[in-house]
């Protein structure tokens, strides 16, 4: 693959701030973007070159879409994969449309991890109240419900600990009477991501490894260096880049793991585009994960993976967005805001990162 050249206009589907930061990242090497969503001005619009406002599948939209640019990227693992697929056919679409399908329902999504040989926590597919009950017995009585499909930052999920099967009655109407998948608890002492890179020549690179903490179902905060035994953050180097061969991917990735009390990690799930946990990059790193996509995806060389600093990433959720002023003003701290004036309960407004010399 030829690099694309500087003037080609990359489309993306998805308008939210992951589409914004890969369109800025974008507009850095000389590139166009026109983003798809269907909310106008979204925060990708306020900086792309243009926006084109339809639903994620209208075939008008795509259409346009495939019309303006020489390559398509997404920014969310939700894209219907039909959509992807359509514009596949004549153009390149990356990451590879089947990294969607193997992300969006868990279910397969574990299943392909085991057969790659990473582990993960144990699952049972639910389909009734009655396949419920016999999962949590399988699972003594705990475990996590979630949907399949669609569902992230905590939404689609119930928890049952000790449970017994009259707690089960009317669970899976409850959850929407979908696919569901039961998720075994795990004893795990934390929580770490990676986020990895690969282009289309099968070149692959990864940013360290970040821990993460997590309140109410959503990142709240992500601490590089992770402190956690060297050997683990080997493992889940090695388990990310064995993802990305498998999937033949071209772009970036972010899979989570959780760390068992011996060092050795299993992998929760994948994310098939830049990551949340990967935000301290564009303040500790000479290449951000969202610059690296775009090197993957457009066939120039990927960026060097080395922090320069060590930092603390935190996002603004809600009401935090206040604290803007008063962050701004803070010595050693960068703050991106994402454009968004509606500061709703649990949406990400925007996040900071502080970064501190390198130990």
């Amino acid at each position: 693959m030829s690099a694309l050249k500087p003037g080609s206009t990359i489309g993306i589907i998805g308008g939210g701030q992951l589409g914004r930061m890969l369109a800025m990242a974008a507009a850095r090497l000389g590139y166009r973007t026109v983003v798809l969503d269907p909310q106008g001005d979204c925060p990708a619009a306020q900086v792309a070159n243009e926006q084109i406002v339809a639903a994620y599948d209208d075939a008008h939209g795509l259409a346009r879409l495939g019309s303006e640019c020489e390559i398509v990227t997404y920014e969310f693992e939700n894209v219907p994969v039909e959509a992807a697929k359509s514009l596949g056919a004549n153009h390149p679409v990356f990451p590879p449309p089947r990294a969607l399908e193997m992300a969006q329902d868990r279910l397969t999504e574990k299943q392909f991890l085991n057969d790659a040989g990473i582990a993960t926590a144990p699952f049972k597919a639910v389909d009734s109240n009655e396949s419920l009950a016999d999962a949590l017995a399988v699972f003594g009585g705990s475990g996590v419900l979630k949907t399949r499909r669609l569902g992230y930052d905590g939404k689609g999920q119930k928890v049952f600990r000790d449970a017994g099967g009259d707690q089960t009655a009317g669970v899976y109407e409850g959850m929407g009477s979908v696919p569901l998948i039961l998720e075994g608890f795990v004893p795990f002492s934390t929580e770490i991501s990676v986020v990895a890179a690969r282009n289309a020549q099968g070149t692959k690179a990864a940013f360290d490894a970040s821990e993460n903490l997590h309140q109410g179902g959503i990142l709240k905060r992500s601490t590089v260096p992770a402190h956690v035994q060297p050997k683990t953050l080997s493992a889940a180097r090695a388990a990310t880049l064995r993802i990305l061969d498998a999937l033949d991917y071209v772009g970036v990735i972010g899979v989570e793991f959780f760390v068992l009390g011996d060092g050795s990690v299993i992998a929760n799930e994948m994310a098939p585009r830049v990551h949340n946990s990967g935000h301290w990059t564009e303040a500790a790193c000479a290449v951000s994960q969202f610059e690296q996509h775009i090197r993957a995806i457009c066939g120039l060389p990927l960026g060097n993976t080395a922090r320069h600093s060590d930092c603390v990433m935190e996002n603004l959720i809600g009401d935090d967005l206040d604290e803007a002023e008063r962050l701004a003003a803070e010595p050693g701290l960068v703050l991106h805001l994402y454009g968004k004036t509606d500061a709703r309960p649990g949406r990400k407004m925007g996040h900071f990162t502080r970064i501190s010399r390198k130990s």
